[in-house]
């Protein structure tokens, strides 16, 4: 990788879906949670076109980004994680039942 690719003058975070940082949510690796903090920002201006690829790692990075081909680099693939992870809906369980209650406060399980 050159010098000059993906870099970046700050950290990356995603309070709003890792409010307590990659590292401690579980669904990264240490490595991965390393690159997303510390390429992150690069990564997000890229995907969403709000900075140009400087270099030919950028333009690469770039094209999988518009789904012109399949993630390859260890980059690709862990921005391609992250994308998956935040883009997938969140599932909620609840519990439900027919439940009924007599006058005595007895509790028919009975599918009635």
């Amino acid at each position: 990788m050159a010098a000059a690719s993906f870099s970046v003058t700050r950290r990356f975070f995603d309070d709003k879906n890792y409010p307590r940082g990659f590292s401690r949510h579980g669904d990264y690796t240490i490595k991965e949670s390393q690159v997303l903090e510390q390429y992150g920002q690069a990564f997000h201006a890229l995907d969403l076109a709000l900075r140009e690829p400087a270099t030919k790692e950028e333009k690469a990075f770039v094209a999988f980004c518009r789904g012109e081909r399949a993630p390859e680099t260890f980059f690709e693939k862990t921005w391609n994680k992250y994308r998956t992870r935040i883009n997938t809906a969140k599932r909620v369980y609840t519990l439900s039942g027919d439940v009924t209650a007599d006058a005595s406060g007895n509790e028919d399980y009975s599918g009635d």
